[in-house]
């Protein structure tokens, strides 16, 4: 009981971050900012595969975007960690979680979307199933020695 509110925590504070708009994460000051949505978005203007949420960034690479970058591997590392011990044990265990990690990054991309300030994109989705799948392959690597 205790992982599984551990987990569903850490996945509303994943969204709290994703209702945050104008967030930077070189400002602490803008990690409260009131959420305002996008009325004009709907999501078929967010999917539509000409549309922004397929577009590389527009913004440069800079300071903010490699802490930002770092917080998407991050957190959603250790997301794919809490999704696997929420898991049976199973030989699909592994994969069970990243899955389950990929698609709540996805919902997480889209949901950003809708947010004035924020723009989700597909190509976060990557970044946070490689951070969730990055955290998953050193955690069976440390499993793995520890039984040798």
């Amino acid at each position: 009981m205790v992982k599984k509110l551990i987990a569903l925590l850490f996945m509303l504070a994943i969204a709290y971050f994703s209702h945050t708009p104008h967030l930077q994460v070189t400002d602490p000051g803008t990690w409260n900012n009131p959420s305002v949505w996008d009325h004009n978005a709907t999501i078929g203007s967010v999917l539509n595969p000409s549309g922004e949420f397929f577009t590389a960034y527009s913004y440069g690479f800079n300071t903010e975007f490699i802490l930002r970058k770092i917080a998407h591997i991050t957190f959603f590392g250790i997301l794919a960690l809490l999704f696997y011990w929420n898991l049976r044990e199973s030989k699909t265990r592994y994969i069970k979680a990243w899955i389950l990690l990929a698609l709540f990054a996805f919902i997480d991309e889209v949901h950003q979307a809708f947010i004035v300030g924020r723009d989700g994109r597909i190509v976060d989705v990557l970044v946070d199933s490689f951070g969730g799948a990055l955290f998953l392959f050193l955690y069976y690597l440390i499993k793995k020695s520890k039984k040798a």
